[in-house]
């Protein structure tokens, strides 16, 4: 008889194991997925690059901006390029916002490669204050050499700016309340 009880608390255990996975692995998802996105420029993700020498070649790319400041540039595979994104706060208090970015067509994703970009910490933006932010970027001249993309000579470069929650928003915001209920970030 204590072989019943002895096989459903297993069972049980088994259970709690296999619920325990599944919520680990859902609250890991979107970080790796991010992670895997970001290392492989996979659904148009451009790859940080770091700085360091790289050829310049006569082939250029039009890269296209959502953007108030510059609308478009002409850069040459490998060219080092400085451009600038606005971000104003259209709001009657500081909010400190953060972007996402994204690239067009998807197969140039991996070919973006950004040295430095506003993107990758938080702003803290008053009332009312425009903000013009930098981005330094190339395009891998290693494009070149696969004939798979020599149909890319327009890039779009996207951003979406919103309004951060994180622990370190609060602390840009040192205590201003960043909503109306008095709460904060």
């Amino acid at each position: 008889m204590s072989a019943a009880p002895d096989r459903n608390a297993r069972l049980a255990w088994r259970l709690v194991a296999i619920v325990g996975g599944m919520l680990a692995l859902a609250y890991a998802a979107s970080p790796l997925y991010e992670m895997f996105c970001k290392a492989t420029g996979f659904a148009g993700t451009p790859i940080v690059a770091q700085e360091g020498e790289r050829p310049v070649l006569s082939r250029t790319v039009t890269v296209r901006f959502d953007s108030n400041v510059e609308r478009e540039v002409k850069v040459r595979l490998g060219e080092e390029k400085l451009v600038y994104f606005r971000a104003t706060n259209v709001s009657q208090r500081p909010i400190v916002g953060t972007a996402t970015y994204n690239v067009t067509p998807e197969p140039a994703g991996p070919w973006f490669n950004k040295l430095q970009c506003f993107c990758f910490t938080e702003q803290l933006l008053q009332p009312g204050q425009s903000v013009d932010m930098p981005v330094v970027f190339f395009v891998d001249p290693e494009m070149d050499k696969d004939r798979r993309y020599d149909n890319i000579r327009t890039v779009t470069l996207s951003y979406t700016f919103f309004e951060a929650k994180t622990e370190r928003a609060k602390t840009l915001l040192g205590g201003i309340p960043a909503n109306g209920s008095g709460k904060g970030g």
